[in-house]
């Protein structure tokens, strides 16, 4: 046993559950790319005052669960909790809204950590995919999003998700609403940190998970009845693309999300085969934030997909994905000259595209045949001399036990054409 673990609330993703996290991350992202979105990648910490001003200092993300250190320059960091505010500091930190091409269309994949109570689904270290498009007020783009999520959902087969929608309207409506709301909050019995929440982001209070508080919101103002006749305009264009697109939702008045920086269309997809966590991804417009971290107004609409969330998900609607066999075949050598020759035919299988992987460590024949068994590989290739002295090797199928000799430099083509 080793004397280290991995930290609380982390797990290793190792193999073969591995595969799957590879392969979901990969669904996901894929029909972003083929709707223009680019890779970008930022770093795992930030200047904390990105987020404090991006995500808002009234969030628990920023008060409670962020990772925050001290450099030696004096430099106050924190490991990213999320991507939006990361992603538009790098596009602006480069100039690429001005480019002439808007939207700014991003997609970015990596590691996210928060400070919280572990449990199952919700850990301090955690994956996402997540895609931003940076630079445009347009409905259409809310529900491109929002398509392409459901898209990449559609296509890891799954089916028990739902996807709840919102509006919190903009810079016109929802003061009057906050007005409204506030008046509301402040009659009701909350704690002490719940009211200083009123005062800096009542919408937060919306969000408040716990059942003492939610009772208490029942005939709570709600944005959907203060929104604007151009905000109404939007949503409901936003409505009408996703229904013909075949994308059902379900209208959430109380659907804030956890973060400040939000405008006009918010939205989570839920699971229920999830329990208390249900959440699997979301996101929204967030019109404003561009100019909290210091930038020009780029209206702009984004989301993130919990990996970890969707790997449940598929566990819990019992979905199998199919993946790729890890090694296709496995070379066995008997002796040194065919160790040399076979570990040459490994490496030019491999560069032919075929999975391949060798009998290491100078095992006999009866462990190697073990080992090409423990791999999952379809042929293994087995050769001594009395082999290479016929310009042959043995090509065993380790499904049905035959076994036939190929001539040795017809190995790769017999192999490529029975895979393919």
């Amino acid at each position: 046993m080793s004397t280290f673990k991995a930290p609380k609330g982390t797990y290793d993703l190792i193999p073969p559950d591995s595969a799957t996290f590879l392969a979901v991350r990969e669904a996901i992202s894929a029909p972003l790319k083929r709707a223009g979105y680019g890779y970008v990648e930022t770093p795992g910490f930030e200047s904390v005052e990105l987020f404090a001003r991006g995500v808002g200092e009234s969030t628990d993300i920023v008060t409670k669960e962020m990772y925050t250190l001290t450099t030696k320059g004096g430099d106050e960091l924190a490991l990213r909790p999320e991507g939006t505010a990361s992603v538009l500091r790098a596009a602006l930190e480069a100039n690429l809204h001005k480019a002439g091409n808007l939207p700014v269309k991003l997609w970015y994949s990596g590691s996210y950590y928060r400070y919280e109570r572990p449990q199952k689904g919700r850990y301090r270290h955690f994956s996402q995919v997540g895609a931003e498009a940076i630079g445009a007020e347009d409905p259409a783009l809310d529900a491109e999003l929002i398509i392409l999520a459901v898209d990449a959902y559609r296509a890891l087969g799954l089916k028990n998700f739902r996807l709840l929608l919102n509006s919190l309207g903009d810079q016109e409506c929802r003061p009057v609403y906050r007005a409204a709301l506030q008046d509301f909050l402040r009659g009701l019995d909350l704690d002490d940190d719940t009211r200083r929440r009123v005062d800096i982001n009542p919408l937060r209070v919306l969000d408040d998970k716990r059942e003492a508080v939610q009772r208490q919101l029942a005939g709570a103002p709600m944005m959907r009845d203060h929104l604007c006749e151009g905000c109404k305009a939007y949503h409901e264009q936003v409505r009408e693309l996703l229904t013909a697109a075949g994308v059902a939702f379900e209208d959430d008045p109380k659907l804030v999300r956890g973060l400040d920086y939000y405008t006009r269309t918010t939205f989570e997809f839920v699971h229920d085969g999830l329990g208390s966590q249900s959440a699997v991804g979301g996101g929204g417009r967030y019109d404003g934030l561009s100019e909290m971290i210091g930038g020009p107004a780029l209206p702009s609409v984004g989301w993130a997909l919990g990996v970890d969330r969707t790997v449940l998900a598929l566990r819990a609607e019992g979905l199998e994905l199919e993946l790729p066999a890890p090694t296709q075949v496995f070379a066995v050598p008997l002796g040194e000259e065919a160790r040399r020759t076979l570990f040459g035919l490994v490496t030019e299988l491999r560069r032919a595209g075929v999975a391949t992987d060798f009998a290491y460590g100078g095992k006999g024949l009866k462990n190697a045949m073990k080992s090409a068994n423990r791999s999952g590989a379809r042929y293994a290739v087995v050769a001594g001399e009395r082999d290479l002295a016929e310009d042959v090797v043995q090509l065993k199928d380790l499904e049905s036990g035959e076994q036939v000799p190929v001539a040795l430099d017809a190995v790769v083509a017999e192999l490529r054409g029975r895979l393919a």
